[in-house]
């Protein structure tokens, strides 16, 4: 009677270590993949040409400009 309740109690505590292991694994797993994920958002991102983020956003608005003055000569609109 005692040693049932000794190998159940044993195996419960085996049981428990190993999930408990593999819930630790996985945690550090998924703090790396934040970790990973954080590092990508903060590093500068680079737009064609080696551009930054603001370069390229009045670069787009050179050309969006360029567009509409190329669309009123094509009219034969006078700027």
């Amino acid at each position: 009677m005692l040693s049932e309740q000794l190998l159940i109690a044993s195996c419960s505590l085996l049981g428990m270590m190993i999930l408990a292991t593999a819930m630790l694994k996985g945690w550090q797993g998924w703090l790396a993949l934040k970790e990973r994920e954080l590092n990508l958002r903060t590093m500068p991102m680079e737009i064609e040409g080696g551009v930054r983020e603001g370069a390229a956003r009045i670069e787009l608005a050179d050309l969006k400009e360029r567009i509409r003055k190329l669309e009123a000569i094509a009219n034969g609109v006078d700027l």
